[in-house]
Order: C-alpha cells, then sequence, then structure tokens
C-alpha cells in the first residue's frame, strides 16, 4: 500500500505493469498514438491487462482531434483517457463514461498561472497530471503554488523527481499532491532494472 495515489505513465511493458500493480499504484499509463515511441499496439495492451489487476489503465494520447481519440479508444479496454488538448475535454465527457485526465506540460506555464487553466476544465477532469517535457525542477516558486493548487484540484506531480530526497520534499511541503513516474523499456523480455522507480516506490510504501 502506498502513501499517495500514483500514476505510472508511458508503460510498454510487462515487468512495469506487474511491479507496479503489485506494489499498490493507482494508475498505469499506455501510449495509443502509432507514431510515439512508447506506442503500445492493441493486442499487446490486452496482454498486459490479463496479467494485472487491482490497477486502473489509462489509455494515453496526444491527438487533438476527439472523433479520432474515439476512434482510436475503440480497440483498448480501458479505464480512464489521458489527453493534453483541453479543448477536447468537453466533447469527449459527453460521448465517454470514463475518468479524463489533463496532461499539462508545465514548461508552458508559470507556477502562478495554473489556476486559471484548473479551475476552467475542473468539471471535466479526474485529475490534473503536471510533467515536463524539458526535464524542469521542483523550484520553490513550483512548490509554493503547488501547496495551493492541490488543496483545490486533483494534482498529480509528474516533473522534477529524479530521486527518493526529492519526492520526500515534495510530500512534506505538498503532502495532497500525488505523483507520476514514468516506467522504461526492459533490458531485455521479462527482465528489468526498476532503478530509481523501484527506490522511489518503496519509499511510498506505507508502515
Amino acid at each position: 500500500m502506498l502513501s499517495t495515489t500514483v500514476k505510472i505513465s508511458n508503460v510498454t511493458n510487462l515487468s512495469d505493469a506487474r511491479y507496479c500493480a503489485g506494489m499498490g499504484v493507482a494508475l498505469l499509463g499506455f501510449s495509443i498514438d502509432p507514431a510515439d515511441a512508447s506506442y503500445v499496439a492493441a493486442n499487446k495492451f490486452e496482454e498486459i491487462r490479463s496479467w494485472v489487476a487491482g490497477v486502473q489503465m489509462v489509455a494515453e494520447t496526444t491527438q487533438t482531434d476527439p472523433k479520432r481519440i474515439l476512434d482510436t479508444l475503440a480497440g483498448y479496454a480501458v479505464d480512464a483517457l489521458q489527453v493534453q488538448e483541453p479543448n477536447v475535454l468537453s466533447y469527449l465527457k459527453s460521448e465517454l463514461a470514463l475518468p479524463l485526465l489533463l496532461r499539462v506540460n508545465v514548461d508552458t506555464y508559470a507556477a502562478d498561472e495554473l489556476d486559471a487553466l484548473m479551475s476552467r476544465y475542473a468539471a471535466y477532469v479526474e485529475y490534473f497530471l503536471l510533467e515536463s517535457d524539458h526535464n524542469a525542477p521542483l523550484t520553490a516558486d513550483w512548490l509554493h503554488s503547488l501547496g495551493q493548487l492541490t488543496t483545490d484540484y486533483p494534482v498529480l506531480v509528474g516533473f522534477g523527481l529524479d530521486e527518493v530526497p526529492t519526492v520526500e520534499s515534495l510530500r512534506q511541503q505538498v503532502p495532497a499532491s500525488g505523483l507520476a513516474l514514468r516506467g522504461s523499456a526492459e533490458i531485455r523480455p521479462g527482465y528489468k532494472d526498476f532503478g530509481t522507480l523501484m527506490d522511489i516506490l518503496e519509499a511510498l510504501e506505507e508502515e
């Protein structure tokens, strides 16, 4: 059992899925975009899903056409959908009986600019996932803003978490936040070095 909600993004293999599910991770994310380096085809997704239980499976997409998203999603039996285009949320909410996650790239926002975005789309979103395409650090400004945002909105922090001390600092200063980490490739089929991911999840285990 983990002390907070954790999502693992960009899962591509059964090793990550089984390990993370066994550790009590709440959400496993899989890319459904064929052009994405982390793409998981529908048949591979079904194979992985058949081996794990007790975890929500999240389809991740960067597509901006909501009808294309629905067409692609039809091939996946998922529990939630993650998008990064906020303008599609209203349409998807009306068409799907699935929780929605909005991925927000923090590289394009200052720490004090997110409240306006979140207040606008909170009615559609189960979680706001904050990630960085350029490895942004968790600065003092971000920690201050997150302290307020996480009291008003469901937030998964997925940037600046490169080691256990950073995660512990976030949990101490922003206890209401959930976390988002990333999966990685297997060394070979069935063999995986979990590295920092294992260290962080073990640090989050409740006594």
